[in-house]
């Protein structure tokens, strides 16, 4: 089996049968959309997951986690899970961008054909994280490449930068309307399945698959600067 993970948005889990080295169907699966509840979340939707395909830790090959970009405490709660497990059972872990799986996921569902997507996710502040992608088929399978960003920014600079003649999907183009124009039927979630199947493609042709985070920006919370020492 291989496990793939995102909580770059929602909380995503989903089990996959190993076919080959290629994804099979998937045996189990399991979201929750409470965006602050990532780390309390996710080890028991794994152990429920697991429960409901049928298999035990033991059983996972592989493991497969969404890079983000996402806000910092959400996406660090899926990376420190992906590596950790996949430490602790022996078995690879591969890191993928979760723009990349939306954007697979617009060309597989035929939101777009050769046309490029401009995939746009939530960043809080006002602000969304974007890229543009075009399809980049290979032997190996289907996959996506990105042409310009991730970036961080303004829905309208996005839209200015690197809307033109894009498709847009995901749920930062729901959420700004006058600036972004989402596609009907555009997917708006990360499909942890997505990711599993790009993974799965860019291991057989023998890319780097990091998981190194794409925060983008600081995190909100920093340590405190050392204090001055006072003399007399």
């Amino acid at each position: 089996m291989l496990l793939a993970i995102d909580t770059s948005g929602d909380v995503a889990v989903s089990l996959l049968a190993l076919d080959d080295g290629r994804p099979g169907p998937v045996l189990a699966a399991r979201r929750a959309t409470e965006p602050r509840r990532h780390a309390e979340l996710l080890a028991p939707m794994i152990t429920e997951a697991l429960a409901e395909a049928g298999g035990r830790r033991h059983d996972v090959r592989a493991v497969v986690v969404g890079t983000g970009p996402a806000p910092y405490t959400g996406l660090r709660a899926g990376l420190v899970t992906a590596r950790v497990l996949a430490r602790a059972l022996g078995v690879p872990v591969h890191g993928v961008p979760s723009l990349d799986a939306l954007a697979a996921q617009a060309y597989a569902a035929g939101v777009a054909t050769e046309d490029d997507v401009l995939v746009v996710t939530d960043a809080r502040r006002r602000e969304v994280y974007a890229a543009r992608y075009r399809p980049a088929g290979q032997n190996e399978g289907p996959d996506v490449a990105a042409v310009a960003g991730p970036v961080v920014e303004r829905p309208a600079v996005v839209a200015a930068t690197l809307g033109a003649g894009a498709v847009a999907v995901g749920p930062g183009a729901l959420a700004h309307p006058d600036e972004l124009h989402a596609a009907p039927g555009a997917p708006v979630a990360v499909d942890p399945a997505a990711l599993a199947a790009l993974a799965l493609t860019r291991v057989a042709r023998g890319a780097d698959l990091p998981t190194e985070p794409l925060y983008l920006r600081r995190p909100d919370v920093t340590p405190a600067a050392a204090r001055k020492r006072v003399t007399a």
